[in-house]
């Protein structure tokens, strides 16, 4: 179930809610799970075995929390279990495919259905099993942990929680009528980003997948690769503008996960402010204790390397996406050696900088044939004029569709139409505007449909 999908604005959400406000203290929490149950089995009903392994999983990691505290065997256990989850839904068939062509065989394998949501719900549960092995107190009732691990704003696409943060707001949700408020706010806006702009700027993307790429122009080929990147940001920017919203709504505050990354000056400054859940992960329980940059350049070069590497292979099984990582580890490598001070010293020059890295970063995420990389590459930048059968003037024609689409997109990258936002805010017209975007984004839906967020499939 699709934040934005008719059953769950129209069905789910009113019923949920409805029940949920009036309910007291600790029946709050009981619906709160049933209702992420709910949600999670509706999204899981064509596999639904998926769910029991999801409760089960949140049942073990509740009981080795109580026993971990300094026990390395019992957290090393629990990682083996969850990396073990990981690697047989996730990866065994794409390493089982490679393996059988270096033998010469055909590879064929195919994986399993993996549960939704399962690489952040193993990422949190890593987290959990590591904070409570170095002495965090443990959730003591089930129904809260279970509530920590299913919490339907969160469930399918992050932000990844840490307990320690969620404990207390899971003991006592704060609802307030002021929380309530700015959360229905939030999550009109973030679902007018994913529906009347990142829905729509994606289109582009899939347009040009479906000409070729070695098919068109150069001035295309950019406008194409704005348009995934703005897509990308957009879409994963919306649904957690959505997710915090509807934490407030029931009296939670969730972690920001973007601090408009598209305005950094930097790639090291980028990735602290995109996915920053994910990067705080890697940062806390990968970075920090392989050594950080504590121990010389040499130390930190290969940290970052394994940082890396290892957030490649998290967002898919693709040599892409080790690719992705590996050029990301030598860009920061480079600003860790002393191009970061220049691009942040002058600002004017890490802008630019940025202007062309961030989009040419996500050509391998973007294309998972890497055959066609190349000849992508060769449409950005042609060597010897125009390839044969290249529409010259396709741009034109693509232009005039989504270019104003585009443009709205950059401005919705940076902070100035928060900084509107904010301003207008306290009209007493304000919500006649979300109410209309609101109406906008049902409209779009019932008419076309809604594309799936793009972070489901990681």
């Amino acid at each position: 179930m699709s934040f934005s999908s008719i059953e769950f604005l129209f069905v789910f959400l009113p019923c949920f809610f409805l029940l949920y406000y009036l309910l007291p203290g600790q029946g709050k929490m009981l619906w709160l799970l049933v209702g992420s149950l709910v949600f999670y089995g509706w999204g899981c009903r064509e596999t639904s075995w998926h769910l029991g392994l999801m409760a089960a999983l949140t049942v073990v990691h509740y009981l080795l929390a109580w026993s971990i505290r300094g026990r390395r065997g019992l957290l090393v256990f629990g990682l083996v279990l969850d990396f073990l989850l990981l690697f047989c839904f996730k990866y065994a068939a794409f390493a089982g495919n490679q393996l059988l062509m270096l033998l010469g065989l055909p590879g064929n394998l195919t994986a399993p259905p993996m549960p939704l949501g399962l690489s952040f719900f193993l990422f949190q549960a890593t987290a959990y099993l590591i904070d409570c092995y170095r002495g965090q107190q443990p959730e003591t009732s089930l129904l809260r942990c279970g509530v920590f691990f299913f919490l339907f704003p969160h469930t399918a696409s992050g932000p990844i929680l840490r307990q320690s943060e969620m404990a207390s707001q899971l003991q006592s949700p704060r609802v307030t009528v002021a929380g309530v408020d700015v959360g229905l706010r939030e999550f009109c806006i973030g679902l007018g980003l994913k529906v009347l702009l990142a829905d729509r700027i994606g289109k582009l993307w899939t347009d040009v997948g479906a000409i070729g790429f070695d098919s068109i122009s150069t001035p295309l080929a950019w406008m194409a690769l704005i348009a995934y990147s703005l897509q990308l940001y957009l879409d994963f920017y919306g649904y957690s503008r959505m997710a915090v919203g509807l934490g407030l709504m029931l009296g939670l505050e969730l972690p920001r996960n973007f601090l408009y990354p598209y305005t950094a000056r930097s790639m090291t400054d980028f990735w602290r402010r995109w996915h920053m859940t994910l990067s705080r992960w890697f940062r806390d329980y990968l970075y920090i204790p392989l050594g950080g940059s504590r121990e010389g350049f040499g130390r930190t070069v290969r940290n970052l390397l394994v940082v890396w590497l290892a957030t490649g292979l998290w967002h898919g099984a693709g040599w892409n996406f080790l690719l992705w990582g590996f050029l990301l580890f030598l860009l920061l490598v480079l600003e860790k050696a002393g191009l970061r001070k220049v691009l942040e010293g002058v600002p004017l020059l890490g802008h630019l900088y940025m202007v062309l890295a961030i989009p040419l970063s996500w050509v391998p995420f973007a294309i998972s044939e890497l055959g066609q990389i190349p000849v992508f590459l060769s449409r950005l930048f042609p060597m010897g004029g125009e390839a044969a059968g290249v529409f010259a003037q396709d741009y034109l024609k693509y232009g005039s569709q989504y270019g104003w689409l585009l443009l709205l997109g950059i401005l919705f990258s940076t902070p100035v139409p928060r900084r509107i936002y904010r301003q207008y805010a306290p009209k007493p017209w304000m919500p006649v505007v979300l109410v209309a975007i609101f109406l906008g984004c049902v409209y779009c839906i019932v008419r076309q449909g809604s594309d799936p967020f793009m972070y489901f499939q990681f």
